[in-house]
């Protein structure tokens, strides 16, 4: 009998242990609605999720389980079901923290690696020491705030934690040594996941010559800007096309609403005017173009993009691959962001 008892006393944590788990696996496995969106904090994001491009990816596909990242998951999750059980009437909005987002941002390298790869190639993929501790930048403009509006939007702490000094003068230093390798402008700063999309594909038949044609209307866009002060995405199609200029005349900008997310940070001076501080508003012979019938993807590489729609020789006899169009450097006459007919040939005289 007693051998019998030990016997018991040993399984029952063991059957607890078994329960606990084959409840938590069903409790991953289940229909949203009745896991996760059962929490009222949570049903905003559900909504979006059911409308998005990702509306057959489990929650826990990118967002992972209390047990997936170890102490910190335990963490996250226990914050959630402490706002959720709080006694108080203005509940706090369920976020994610800046671990959080590189969390999601893992799982979306399962999925979409080419994107990711792309990414990494470009300048988009700085990491805090390349944006925050560089001498010609910091030299010629005091750090402030305001730098995390386009550079560490989900930083949570304040620029006079992250950096010193705040001076012009340097050398300058990370407080926080771990945030040197880390990345300031993650995935979700352009892609809102919960979005409300169509799953990506061809059109549902394509003997409809509606769902075919070259001018049917376009799908919402897959990007939308993250507002760091209202800690939400605006889609890019909802943000305002700016008025911009070119020595007081009107200048024509694209309508690509993907576009207008650029000009967010690639921002002009109070004037508007074209080309000054960080804009890249195209004027002269390329202006109302997009900034993505030049810039990739991802990578936002400009390469070969003259010669897809220019002859190999342009008709200043000189080769497009070779000619000097960078920004970088204003003074180049080719610059494509700037260039007038006047720069190749000479005006012709009126009569």
């Amino acid at each position: 009998m007693t051998g019998k008892k030990t016997i018991l006393i040993l399984a029952s944590p063991l059957a607890v242990i078994f329960v606990l788990f084959l409840g938590y696996s069903g409790w991953n496995s289940a229909d949203p609605e009745r896991t996760c969106g059962s929490c009222h904090e949570i049903v905003p994001s559900l909504e979006m999720w059911q409308q998005s491009a990702h509306r057959d990816v489990t929650c826990s596909g990118c967002h992972g389980t209390a047990m997936s990242n170890g102490f910190h998951s335990l963490k996250e999750k226990g914050r959630m079901l402490f706002t959720h059980t709080r006694n108080k009437s203005d509940h706090m909005k369920v976020g994610m923290d800046e671990e959080d987002v590189f969390e999601v941002m893992s799982a979306c390298v399962d999925c979409h690696r080419d994107e990711y790869t792309r990414w990494m190639a470009g300048g988009h993929s700085a990491t805090y020491s390349d944006l925050f501790l560089n001498p010609a930048h910091n030299s010629m403009e005091r750090l402030y705030p305001d730098c995390f509006r386009c550079h560490g939007m989900y930083y949570g702490g304040t620029i006079e934690k992250l950096v010193e000094p705040l001076s012009t003068t340097g050398p300058w230093r990370l407080k926080d040594p771990d945030k040197a390798s880390q990345h300031a402008i993650p995935c979700l700063t352009c892609h809102p996941i919960h979005m409300e999309n169509e799953r990506m594909g061809r059109p549902g038949s394509m003997d409809d010559p509606e769902g075919i044609f070259y001018a049917r209307d376009e799908r919402n866009p897959l990007t939308g800007l993250y507002l760091r002060s209202d800690r939400l995405h605006l889609r890019a199609d909802m943000l305002r096309k700016p008025d911009m200029f070119s020595g007081g005349v009107p200048v024509l900008v694209s309508d690509d609403p993907v576009q207008r997310i650029c000009m967010q940070c690639h921002a002009p001076n109070w004037a508007h005017e074209a080309g000054t501080e960080d804009d890249r508003t195209p004027t002269g012979v390329h202006e109302g173009i997009s900034c993505r019938a030049c810039h990739r993807g991802h990578s936002n590489d400009a390469r070969d993009a003259c010669k897809s729609c220019h002859p190999a020789v342009s008709s200043c006899n000189l080769p497009v691959e070779t000619m000097n169009t960078t920004y970088l450097s204003r003074e180049s006459p080719h610059d494509i962001h700037s260039m007038q007919c006047t720069h190749c040939h000479d005006p012709i005289p009126y009569p």
